[in-house]
C-alpha cells in the first residue's frame, strides 16, 4: 500500500485556504500513486482555533470546506483529514473521504487539557476504534493524543487485526521533543506488531511552532521514513502490512488480551492493492534530524516567519546593543523575512562602550540589514531635567537606569508606529525569568523573538550559527564579552544575578519542572542563590503578562503553558 503523508503549514481560521492547500496536496499525493493520504489534525481550522470555535458560523463553514474538499477527492483513493465535527456536540474529529463522500467521521477519544492544550473546554470526547479496510489491508486511524496512551485506541486496533496505525496529529515543537515522541512511536509500533504513520502539522501559531517531522515506524519500531523538519513537505511511503501479520506469529503477548467490545470496520471501495513483489523496492526518504542548537534555531526562524506571514506583516525593527541578544534576535530575523525586511537601531548612550557601537554595526554588516543610529542622551538629559524638581536630593538609582530603556523603547515604537514596523524584543528567557528588564523599555514590542530561549542556550545556538555559516556572522568578541545592560558605569549583570550558568539549571528546575528549594538546594545548588531566583522569578509575575508573545521552545514557557498567579503568598520555608 502506497502512502502519502501531507504534512502542510495551515492558517488557524483560513478554512478555505487550508482545503485549497489541503486539495493541492492531495492531487500531487495522487498523482505519485498514493492509496491513503493523510493531512494533519483539525487541518479545516488550523490548530488551535481556541475561541473561534464558540462561533456557529465558524463551524459551519468548517464543514463546508471539509464537503469542498471531499469532491476533490477521487475514487480509488482515500484521505483522512482532520475537521472539527458537530454532532449535538462538537467534536476534534478526522473524516475518511473517497470518491466525493465522506465516509467516515472518526472523533479524538483523548483530549488534552495541560501545558498549551484546552482541548476540554470546547471538545466532548469521542468513542470507538474504527478500522478502516482499505483494499485488504486494516488501517487503525486514530487523532494526536490518542496513540499518547499505551491503553488508547491504536491499541483497540491491533488487537482487533489492525496491521497499520494512522495517526493524524498537531503536535507541537519543544525542544527535544522530537526524539522522545519518535520513542514513543517506536514503542507503539514495536507493542502492536504494527506499522505506524504519523502525519504531523507544521508551521507557526502565535506562541506555538509545529515542527512536523511526519514519520512512518515498521512493526519492529524502526523508522522507515520521515519529512523534513520545519517544513511543508509530502512524504511517500510503501508499506506491506502482510509483515505485520507475520510479526504477530513470533509474538504471543496480544494472544493474552481480549476487547469487549471489537472495533468497527469500515469497508472502502478501492482497487486491490499491487502484490508485493510489483511493489517492492521503493527507497523511503528519511530526513536526518537536527541537533537540538539547530532545532531551536529553526524553530524560532519559522515562528516569526508565520507570525509575520499569517497576520500580514512585513518588516522588522529591533534595537542592536552590540550584546548577544539582540544579535542573535536580529540574526533570526533576518532569517526568517530576509534582511531587506529587517531595520536594526542603534542607540547608544553616554554609558555604550565603543565596543558595543563596533559589535552592533558587525552585525548589520554580516547580517546586510539596515541600520539607523539614534543617540538617546538628549532625551535621557531632558527627561533628568523635567524630574529634577520631583527626584530633588535623592541619589541616582534604577529609576535613571530604566528611563534610558524606555527612552529606547520610545524610539522604536514611534518608528513602528511611523513606517507601520513590527517591534521585536529580544530579551531572553533567563531574564524573562527573574524579571531583569524594564516594562515598557526593552520589553516593548509586538513580537518577543527569543522570550523562551534561555541564556546559556543563547550563546549555543549563536555558536551553532557561525558553525553551519562558516564565518563569523555573530563576532566573536560579541560571544566572549561579559553581558551588560550598560546602564550605568561599569554595570555587569552578575552584579545583579548570580552567573547564567548558575541561574538556568536553577531557573529550569522551578520553572519547568517545578521543583521546590529544597529540592534544588539538595541536587548541589547554593541555598542563597536558589532562593533569590524564586523570589526574583515569583515577583517577576506581573511583568510577564504585560510582554509580548513569543516563540515556546522549552518544555515549559510562559503564558499558556505555565499560568501562575500574580496575587500569591504561598512561599516555600526554611529547612522544607
Amino acid at each position: 500500500m502506497k502512502v502519502a503523508l501531507a504534512q502542510i503549514d495551515t492558517v488557524v481560521g483560513d478554512v478555505w485556504g487550508n482545503v485549497e492547500k489541503a486539495a493541492d496536496a492531495l492531487a500531487r499525493s495522487v498523482e505519485g500513486g498514493a492509496e491513503l493520504i493523510a493531512f494533519p489534525e483539525l487541518t479545516t481550522t488550523g490548530y488551535p482555533p481556541e475561541d473561534l470555535l464558540l462561533r456557529p458560523s465558524f463551524i459551519r463553514d468548517n464543514l463546508r470546506a471539509l464537503e469542498e474538499f471531499a469532491a476533490e477527492v477521487p475514487e480509488g483513493v482515500a484521505a483522512a483529514i482532520g475537521f472539527v465535527d458537530l454532532n449535538g456536540d462538537l467534536y476534534n474529529a478526522c473524516a475518511v473521504v473517497s470518491g466525493g463522500e465522506i465516509l467516515h467521521r472518526y472523533h479524538k477519544r483523548y483530549l488534552p487539557n495541560y501545558g498549551v492544550f484546552d482541548e476540554d473546554r470546547y471538545f466532548r470526547e469521542g468513542s470507538g476504534a474504527p478500522i478502516l479496510k482499505v483494499g485488504r489491508n486494516l488501517v487503525g486511524l486514530s487523532v494526536c493524543e490518542d496513540i499518547w496512551y499505551p491503553g488508547g485506541p491504536p491499541r483497540e486496533q491491533a488487537l482487533g487485526g489492525a496491521g497499520v496505525l494512522l495517526n493524524v496529529s498537531a503536535s507541537p515543537y519543544h525542544r527535544l521533543k522530537g526524539a522522545s515522541r519518535e520513542r514513543m512511536l517506536s514503542v507503539r509500533a514495536s507493542d502492536h506488531g504494527c506499522y505506524v504513520i504519523f502525519c504531523n502539522l507544521v508551521g507557526g501559531q502565535d506562541e506555538l511552532v509545529f515542527d512536523g517531522r511526519s514519520a512512518v515506524f515498521d512493526p519492529e519500531g524502526n523508522v522507515i521514513a520521515r519529512a523534513k523538519q520545519f517544513e511543508e513537505d509530502l512524504l511517500f511511503v510503501e508499506i506491506h502490512p502482510e509483515e505485520a501479520i507475520f510479526h504477530r506469529l513470533h509474538d504471543p503477548r496480544p494472544r493474552k488480551e481480549d476487547l469487549d467490545h471489537p472495533p468497527e470496520i469500515v469497508e472502502l471501495s478501492l482497487p486491490e492493492p499491487e502484490t508485493l513483489e510489483e511493489s517492492a523496492g521503493m527507497e523511503h526518504r528519511v530526513e536526518p534530524q537536527l541537533s537540538e542548537e539547530g532545532e531551536v534555531l529553526e524553530a524560532l526562524v519559522l515562528g516569526l516567519g508565520d507570525y509575520f506571514r499569517k497576520n500580514g506583516f512585513s518588516r522588522a525593527v529591533l534595537g542592536l546593543s552590540g550584546g548577544i541578544d539582540s544579535a542573535f534576535g536580529a540574526v533570526v530575523a533576518a532569517r526568517a523575512l530576509g534582511p531587506e525586511n529587517v531595520t536594526g537601531v542603534l542607540m547608544p548612550s553616554k554609558y555604550t562602550s565603543d565596543a558595543s557601537n563596533t559589535d552592533a554595526r558587525a552585525i548589520v554588516k554580516n547580517l546586510g540589514i539596515d541600520s539607523q543610529e539614534i543617540p538617546i542622551g538628549p532625551a535621557f538629559d531632558a527627561y533628568r531635567e523635567m524630574l529634577e524638581e520631583s527626584f530633588k536630593g535623592l541619589p541616582e538609582d534604577e529609576t535613571e537606569e530604566n528611563i534610558q530603556s524606555r527612552v529606547r523603547g520610545n524610539i522604536l515604537m514611534a518608528l513602528s508606529n511611523k513606517f507601520g514596523w513590527i517591534v521585536l524584543s529580544t530579551g531572553n528567557k533567563s531574564e524573562n525569568s527573574v524579571g531583569y528588564s524594564t516594562l515598557y523599555g526593552d520589553t516593548a514590542g509586538g513580537f518577543s523573538v527569543i522570550r523562551d530561549v534561555p541564556k546559556t542556550l543563547v550563546y549555543r545556538v549563536c555558536r551553532y550559527i557561525n558553525e553551519i555559516e562558516d564565518r563569523e556572522i555573530i563576532p566573536d568578541s560579541i560571544l566572549s564579552k561579559e553581558p551588560s545592560a550598560e546602564l550605568r558605569e561599569d554595570q555587569r549583570d552578575v552584579d545583579s544575578l548570580p552567573p547564567y550558568e548558575v541561574l538556568d539549571p536553577i531557573l529550569e528546575a522551578y520553572i519547568e519542572e517545578d521543583k521546590g528549594i529544597s529540592e534544588i538546594v539538595a541536587a548541589g545548588f547554593d541555598e542563597e542563590d536558589v532562593r533569590r531566583a524564586v523570589q526574583l522569578v515569583d515577583r517577576a509575575e506581573y511583568k510577564r503578562r504585560q510582554a509580548p508573545t513569543g516563540i515556546k521552545v522549552t518544555a515549559r514557557s510562559f503564558g499558556r503553558d505555565r499560568r501562575m498567579p500574580i496575587t500569591n503568598r504561598y512561599r516555600e520555608r526554611r529547612g522544607e
